[in-house]
C-alpha cells in the first residue's frame, strides 16, 4: 500500500515537473500565438474591413457636407397674380411615386412655398437642384453649412429631367462639390445622401447601399421625361430633393429626386439623377442662361422589319431604321426637307435601328441644335441636316 502511494506521488510530482517544463519552453511561443489571435479579431483596429469603411464613410461626409445647402422657395405677390391670369397649376406631387418635398398646401390663390436642397457647382455660386423645388418660385433664400443666408436668383431649369439652376451673384470661395462619374457606379455600392430632410434637420448624412440603375418611373409630368435614376436604400425623406448622392470618395454621382412612399415619408427606397445627366443639363442651362426648350424632329411612322420592307418595297442594305409615314406641319423635319417615304438610318453619325434610338439620340439636345440626318430615299442615301425648332 505504501509503495502504491509512493509511486502515485512520485508520479504526480514527475507530471509536475514536465508541465514546468514546456510552459519555461513555449511560454513566449504561446504568449505570441494569444497576441496574434487577438490582433486578427480586434474589431478595434483602424485595419479591419469594419472600421475602414466607418472611416471612409466619415471622410465622405467631410468632404460633401459643406456643398450641400438649404434652399427656401416662395412666390411674390407679383407672381401669384400672374399665375391667377394664367389659370394653371402644375402639382407636382404623386400617390406612390412621388417628389414629397417641403410645401405649403395653402389654397391655389395664395403664394405657394416650400423649402429643399441644393448643391453648389461652382465656386461663384452656381448651385443645382430640382425643378420641383425652385421652377414655381421667384424669390429664393440659400442658407450654406455655416448657417449664412443668401438671396440667390433662378438662371433656369429643365422639366424633363428635373434639374434647375441657381445663383448667388457676387458670390466667392464657395466649396463646389466634387462632381464623380455616374456610369461607374456599381449596384451594392455605398452611397451616402447629404441634405435638408423636413426643413430643419439641416445637414444630415445618411448611409445606403446603390440598390439599382436605370430606373424610369414615369414621375415626371411630362411625356418626352428623362429619366434613368439610381435607386438606393439611402434615407430620404421630403427636405431632401435637390440634395447631394455621393460616393465614399466624397464625389457626387446623383442630386436626390424623389422616394418611393406611400405615407409621404421614407419608406425604404429613393431615387436620383445620374450625376452624367446633371452635368449634361447645368451646362445646357448655364450656357443658355435660362430654360431648356426640348422638341422632337417632327416624325411619325413605323420602325423598319422584313415584312415592312417588302410591302413597302423599300431598297436598304439592312432591313432596319426608322420608316417617315408623316411629318408634322411646321416642325423641324418638314423645315429640313424630310419627306413621307424617307427611311432615317442614321443621326449625327449614330445608327438608327428604331424610334427609340432617335429618342435616346436626340433626348439632350435643345431648340437651336443642329443635327445630321442620314436617310435612304427611294434607295438613295443622303445626308439632310436640320436645325430644331420650336414647335409652332
Amino acid at each position: 500500500m505504501n509503495q502504491n502511494f509512493q509511486m502515485l506521488v512520485s508520479g504526480i510530482i514527475g507530471g509536475l515537473f514536465v508541465l514546468a517544463g514546456v510552459y519555461l519552453t513555449d511560454s513566449n511561443q504561446i504568449a505570441k500565438v494569444s497576441k496574434d489571435s487577438i490582433h486578427q479579431v480586434s474589431i478595434t483596429d483602424k485595419n479591419t474591413p469594419f472600421n475602414t469603411q466607418s472611416s471612409d464613410f466619415v471622410e465622405s461626409a467631410k468632404k460633401s457636407t459643406g456643398s450641400v445647402v438649404y434652399i427656401y422657395a416662395e412666390e411674390s405677390d407679383e407672381q401669384v397674380v400672374q399665375r391667377r391670369k394664367k389659370s394653371r397649376y402644375n402639382d407636382p406631387f404623386f400617390d406612390f411615386f412621388g417628389f414629397n418635398d417641403m410645401f405649403g398646401e395653402g389654397n391655389f390663390y395664395a403664394p405657394r412655398n416650400g423649402s429643399g436642397s441644393g448643391v453648389i457647382i461652382s465656386a461663384d455660386g452656381y448651385i443645382v437642384t430640382n425643378n420641383h423645388v425652385v421652377g414655381f418660385a421667384d424669390k429664393i433664400t440659400v442658407t450654406d453649412y455655416e448657417g449664412k443666408k443668401y438671396n440667390a436668383r433662378k438662371v433656369g431649369v429643365d422639366e424633363l429631367t428635373d434639374l434647375a439652376v441657381i445663383k448667388i451673384d457676387g458670390a466667392k470661395g464657395f466649396s463646389p462639390v466634387k462632381v464623380g462619374d455616374s456610369d461607374k457606379v456599381q449596384v451594392g455600392e455605398w452611397v451616402l445622401a447629404v441634405g435638408n430632410p423636413f426643413g430643419y434637420l439641416t445637414s444630415t448624412v445618411t448611409a445606403g447601399i446603390v440598390s439599382a440603375k436605370g430606373r424610369s418611373l414615369d414621375i415626371i409630368p411630362n411625356k418626352k421625361r428623362i429619366e434613368a435614376f439610381i435607386q438606393t436604400d439611402a434615407a430620404i425623406n421630403p427636405g431632401n430633393s435637390g440634395g447631394a448622392l455621393v460616393n465614399l470618395q466624397g464625389e457626387l454621382i446623383g442630386i436626390n429626386t424623389a422616394i418611393a412612399t406611400p405615407t409621404g415619408v421614407f419608406a425604404g427606397y429613393s431615387f436620383a439623377i445620374p450625376s452624367n445627366i446633371v452635368n449634361k443639363v447645368i451646362k445646357n442651362i448655364i450656357e443658355t442662361g435660362g430654360n431648356i426648350e426640348r422638341v422632337d424632329i417632327g416624325v411619325a411612322g413605323y420602325d423598319v422589319t422584313d415584312d415592312l420592307a417588302q410591302e413597302f418595297g423599300l431598297k436598304l442594305k439592312n432591313n432596319q431604321g426608322f420608316y417617315i409615314d408623316d411629318i408634322t406641319k411646321k416642325s423641324s423635319a418638314q423645315f429640313s426637307g424630310l419627306l413621307p417615304g424617307d427611311v432615317i438610318m442614321a443621326i449625327n453619325g449614330t445608327t438608327v435601328r428604331d424610334y427609340e434610338d432617335i429618342n435616346n439620340i436626340i433626348k439632350f439636345n435643345k431648340v437651336g441644335d443642329k443635327l445630321n440626318i442620314k436617310i435612304n430615299r427611294k434607295g438613295k442615301e443622303m445626308d439632310i441636316p436640320l436645325q430644331l425648332r420650336k414647335n409652332i
